[in-house]
């Protein structure tokens, strides 16, 4: 928030009340038109929402998001309903309603067309493009995909959207088995990321990262990209990142043909999702150390 200089502040605030003193300035209540709480309220609870997602809590993600899109109809912001919208869309993929997920994005869409604002379009034309990778007909349509996040990428000005459609592009060339353009996408992210000390996205684009390396059999790559992800999880004290990256080591060790190393990192991982109380994967890390890697690592 701008502030202003001090002095200049004192200056103004002692003229205002002696033109206003008949009228009582230091007791008069403020007008409540002046007070301008909502929109800020929905984007805490957007953020706060957001965080929780990127830390696996999808549960209460949701709630949080859903009372960011209630403040958002308060307000009547097309961006904050947009934005809400689609942020609510992704918590329901994760969460596996995969119907009614497609459905807010294409309500996203519909606000954002409606706005008439070319970056909530790209933004939400983005979101649609890559739910569209996670589909069975993802090879067929990795192509538009990445074409497209070129293309509405320079409809971008918001540095965190231009390094999400940098993500798309990479996860689509990904898709195409174009490693290193899917590689080199990601750094773009990554960079933006860096460079704003986003640590926890930083340490998501590693963590992607580390999944293309491994996935054209770059293990010591995959190893190193993990153990920075790890690294930046640790900074910012994402313990659901934490235990990921972990879990996602030992499938690089696994696959790399070292299973003590691989042995630890599971335990590792399990350990933290049970510190964490989520008994479901600590046990799928656990289940991991005499299986298959599975995932994208």
């Amino acid at each position: 928030m701008e502030r202003g200089r001090l002095k200049t502040g004192r200056v103004l605030l002692a003229a205002a009340c002696a033109l206003l003193l008949a009228q009582g300035c230091s007791t008069r209540p403020r007008n409540p038109g002046e007070i301008f709480d909502v929109r800020g309220r929905a984007e805490s609870q957007l953020e706060l929402g957001n965080r929780h997602a990127d830390r696996g809590d999808a549960e209460t993600a949701l709630f949080l998001i859903d009372d960011a899109m209630r403040l958002a109809v308060l307000a009547d912001d097309a961006g904050l309903l947009v934005r809400a919208g689609l942020s609510r869309s992704n918590v329901l993929a994760h969460l596996g309603y995969a119907d009614e997920a497609e459905a807010g994005r294409n309500r996203a869409l519909a606000e954002a067309l409606l706005s008439g604002n070319r970056e909530l379009v790209a933004l939400s034309r983005l979101h649609i493009a890559r739910a569209g990778l996670f589909s069975p007909n993802a090879a067929g349509t990795a192509l538009s995909v990445a074409e497209e996040a070129a293309r509405e990428r320079a409809h971008l000005s918001n540095r965190l959207h231009v390094a999400f459609a940098w993500s798309v592009e990479g996860l689509a060339e990904m898709a195409l088995g174009r490693h290193a353009r899917a590689e080199a996408a990601l750094l773009q992210s990554l960079a933006i990321h860096e460079r704003g000390r986003y640590f926890e996205l930083a340490a998501l684009d590693w963590f992607t990262i580390a999944s293309f390396r491994s996935r054209s059999g770059d293990f010591d790559g995959a190893r190193r990209a993990l153990e920075t992800s790890i690294e930046f999880d640790r900074r910012v004290e994402n313990s659901w990142g934490l235990a990921a990256g972990w879990r996602a080591l030992g499938d690089v060790e696994t696959r790399a043909g070292n299973r003590d190393a691989a042995r630890a990192a599971f335990l590792r991982s399990a350990g933290i999702f049970l510190a964490l109380g989520n008994e479901r994967a600590a046990e799928d890390a656990l289940a991991r150390i005499d299986g298959q890697p599975s995932g994208n690592h």
